[in-house]
């Protein structure tokens, strides 16, 4: 117990009568020079706050991190294409923990059933919200800013500033969210064809597509710049346009006689082994031959490839840069 310089104890019971109250105050006055009981005034009245602060969990301390949210894949053989982007985003931010989500429940399942762990963003985001992260910059590896881009949107929305959570949440954009990234784009796409590609031969850049949300412009988008860098490019989707007629049209016009069929997609997964390269009639293979086009399928998901994911990383670091804001 803390005893005045005259040995009469602080609290007794805790109440102190007014008289001996004065009296305590006038000895320690006293006792004390007036410039050193000033100071030590001012350090009592600067400490409460942090004390307070302190016994209610006071604010924690900052800690960033990154979330890589992918569609996710149940192919096995593409997986590489991920682990292409991780060893990437370690490589340019190594002093950042970086951890993954699924925004595909078929993919989390398939993890799950091998006994590997796979969270869906908002399990993602509530686990590193409970490892004490305050600040987190997530990343999609979609690549037009359709419907799982924007439930992931959603998703950081509502995740963040939440009652002893994460402060900050940024999500950096796909890959086909500008312009610029188109142009970007159908350049680093080159990197994915083969050396075996010959004059004449055309090539197929064939993504998911959305028949209904208006992101599927970005498919158009990129097939001007295409256009203007490779005169045999070609894009097309499995849903929406452009459809397989669309490119069919375009490659006969061309007198293609032989098309590589490329995925425009992160990983070559179940659309590109089987809407693409697959023996079913309905698959773009298929309907080549039925043509008179070759098919030559390369089951090579763009996150494979250097020149692309740098595409995805530049959002990234827009993203890291917003946390600071």
């Amino acid at each position: 117990m803390f005893h005045l310089p005259d040995g009469t104890p602080a609290l007794r019971r805790g109440v102190l009568s007014r008289a001996r109250l004065r009296a305590a105050s006038s000895a320690f006055s006293r006792a004390l020079p007036l410039p050193l009981l000033a100071a030590l005034l001012l350090t009592l009245c600067l400490a409460l706050p942090d004390a307070a602060l302190a016994g209610h969990g006071g604010e924690a301390a900052r800690k960033d991190g990154i979330l890589l949210v992918a569609f996710g894949t149940t192919v096995e053989e593409a997986r590489p294409a991920l682990d292409n982007i991780e060893r990437l985003v370690r490589a340019a931010h190594p002093g950042t923990e970086v951890r993954w989500a699924w925004s595909a429940r078929k993919a989390r399942a398939a993890l799950i059933k091998e006994g590997k762990s796979a969270a869906s963003p908002q399990q993602a985001l509530a686990d590193m919200a409970e490892a004490g992260f305050t600040h987190v910059a997530v990343q999609s590896f979609h690549t037009i800013p359709g419907e799982e881009f924007h439930g992931l949107l959603a998703t950081a929305r509502a995740m963040e500033g939440l009652p002893k959570g994460l402060t900050r949440i940024t999500v950096g954009l796909p890959l086909l969210a500008s312009t610029d990234d188109a142009e970007s784009v159908a350049v680093a796409l080159k990197s994915l064809l083969p050396k075996e590609r010959k004059p004449g031969e055309a090539v197929v850049f064939l993504g998911h597509g959305n028949p209904h949300h208006p992101a599927a412009l970005s498919y158009p988008a990129l097939q001007f710049y295409l256009a203007k860098a490779d005169p045999l490019a070609f894009v097309g989707v499995v849903e929406g346009s452009p459809s397989f007629d669309d490119v069919a049209g375009a490659l006969a016009s061309r007198k293609a006689r032989t098309a590589w069929l490329v995925p425009l997609m992160a990983v070559a997964g179940d659309h590109a082994h089987n809407d693409m390269a697959g023996d079913d009639p309905e698959s773009w293979a298929s309907q080549l031959r039925e043509r008179g086009i070759t098919p030559r399928p390369v089951l090579r998901g763009t996150a494979s490839s250097d020149a692309v994911v740098a595409i995805w990383l530049r959002h990234l670091d827009a993203a890291l840069e917003q946390l600071k804001q």
